[in-house]
């Protein structure tokens, strides 16, 4: 049995989606009771309960044999660091003497220590805590999300334009969260010897240039790029709902990856899903049209 945190986000659902997919049996967990009947449908199992009740929660990981541990993002308005780090000490209770035998989890690119730096410092953490635990585990950092672009889709249709914290020509090793759901689930697959670091990045770099050029081609029409200069960073994330603690984190977090400060893989694992494929099929979720 797989149990899956996080089903509910882009990332936990291609895991679990991926699973059900080759025929296994998959518990899918959420405190949301409106996604029960969703998942259910789809042929998994249900548990709805907070990681945070670190009993009940333990009670469900007793129930499977492998993880895929994504950990929840804090809401942005709260000091999101302090949240996720709270996040991740309750799943590392829970797991002690839950009968896991495998963990596959889900980190990023650029995680290393450091404190008010986002998920670079909150995963790296996760990362050493999970090497002290007596389980057998694999790690996922994966490159840029696509989906991050998302919340782009407004001011593109609506403007014309796709904001960005990067400068228009800087490469990321963007990738879609359905190709690292993919590897996540060949992973928690694999025998509790495939363990180590995975990185995970899509077929090619892409830029905020890139990205724009896909939305134009989907839309048929010519959409700028107008890059957020860095002094204003943190203003503009409070305005978009961040409190300042998360503002100021994830503004550390944009100038380490901008600046690469960070190892990066030689030779990632690399999905298929190009740019212009994830903003069509995003774009067209938007609007209501089959994908």
């Amino acid at each position: 049995m797989y149990i899956i945190l996080g089903a509910t986000g882009h990332v936990g659902s291609a895991v679990a989606k991926s699973l059900l997919q080759e025929g296994k049996e998959v518990i899918v967990v959420t405190r949301s009771t409106e996604k029960a009947a969703e998942w259910e449908k789809r042929g998994a199992r249900v548990a709805v309960v907070d990681i945070h009740q670190k009993n009940a929660f333990r009670k469900v990981l007793q129930k499977g044999s492998r993880l895929f541990l994504l950990n929840p993002p804090a809401p942005p308005n709260s000091d999101t660091v302090q949240e996720e780090m709270a996040s991740i000490a309750a799943i590392f209770q829970a797991l002690e003497g839950s009968g896991i035998e495998k963990v596959v989890a889900e980190s990023t690119y650029g995680a290393q220590p450091g404190i008010g730096i986002g998920d670079l410092g909150v995963l790296y953490d996760m990362e050493q805590g999970l090497h002290k635990l007596d389980i057998p585990v694999s790690i996922i950092r994966a490159g840029y999300y696509m989906s991050n672009w998302d919340s782009a889709y407004d001011s593109v249709v609506k403007e014309g334009k796709l904001y960005s914290f990067f400068p228009p020509d800087h490469r990321l090793g963007m990738v879609a969260p359905q190709d690292i759901g993919k590897v996540a689930a060949r992973l928690l697959m694999a025998p509790t010897s495939d363990i180590g670091l995975h990185y995970v990045e899509g077929p090619q770099l892409y830029s905020p240039g890139d990205v724009a050029a896909a939305f134009g081609k989907a839309l048929g029409k010519t959409i700028e790029v107008v890059p957020i200069p860095p002094d204003q960073w943190e203003s503009a994330m409070q305005q978009a709902g961040f409190s300042p603690k998360a503002a100021a984190s994830m503004a550390a977090m944009t100038r380490i990856v901008i600046g690469a400060d960070f190892e990066v893989a030689k030779n990632p694992i690399r999905g298929v899903t190009t740019i212009e494929e994830y903003v069509r099929e995003m774009i067209d979720q938007q609007q209501g049209q089959p994908a």
